[in-house]
């Protein structure tokens, strides 16, 4: 199981002043030396942590995979097929979210979805769609062409009591399960942190967790290679103590 190190909220505290500090290109160089496999970050459409600056940077620091997360908004497809990231991802996008509250709905917007899915493809970029552990969307994701899907984990990481944990866990096992037997590559993040992951861990069959927030929110105390570094000894410990 891989670490996706999302990086977007480095950017938040530097747009807080419109400064140049903290860089999270270097952020992103920190996080690859600390053994992360990916790097992630979120081009909004408002602009309000990475910029096009960062994007343009990343894709030519980054030596793992840069994967860009993205909504299907016109300006921000031609920006992705000119920089040609690793992979994107597609999400859901509201001007007035604090954070991506839900998953792609894959059914309403299918054929949007499956006639850009063709555009990156035919540029050679990989597609992953973030969806809730949901078959009718899994289902969907297939056969609109998806390389990946990436479980929404939001609600898991938000459960308030044990039965409600297992309930939401629950469901992101099958839908990992069904989404891999019909062909699909599994992908899990959102709300993840270093108590809440150790489950998802656990789990058969997902390629990597995407965790951003807690990994920038623990690097404030410990720095953020010591903090990438901790999330990937953890997902190591408890993904081997499974097998």
């Amino acid at each position: 199981m891989k670490l996706g190190v999302n990086i977007d909220h480095v950017a938040t505290l530097r747009q807080a002043r419109r400064g140049k500090y903290p860089d999270p290109v270097e952020a992103a160089i920190l996080s690859e030396l600390a053994g992360c496999d990916s790097i992630v970050c979120h081009l909004r459409e408002d602009r309000r942590h990475i910029q096009e600056r960062d994007v343009y940077l990343l894709r030519k620091i980054v030596k793992t995979k840069f994967n860009l997360e993205m909504a299907l908004s016109e300006d921000i497809i031609k920006i992705a097929l000119d920089i040609k990231p690793d992979q994107v991802t597609l999400v859901p996008e509201k001007r007035e979210e604090l954070t991506t509250e839900g998953g792609l709905d894959v059914i309403k917007f299918s054929e949007k979805i499956k006639e850009n899915i063709k555009r990156f493809q035919d540029n050679g970029i990989k597609v992953s769609l973030f969806i809730e552990p949901d078959f009718a969307q899994v289902e969907e994701s297939k056969r609109v062409g998806a390389d990946f899907i990436e479980i929404h984990t939001g609600r898991y990481a938000d459960a308030e009591n044990e039965e409600k944990i297992y309930e939401e866990l629950n469901k992101i096992i099958k839908a990992t399960e069904y989404s891999i037997s019909i062909g699909l590559r599994v992908n899990a993040g959102h709300g993840l942190d270093y108590k809440n992951v150790k489950k998802i861990c656990k789990i058969k069959g997902i390629d990597e967790l995407n965790i951003g927030y807690s990994i920038i929110c623990r690097s404030i105390y410990v720095g953020i290679y010591q903090a990438v570094k901790e999330m990937k000894e953890i997902i190591e410990k408890y993904e081997r103590e499974n097998n």
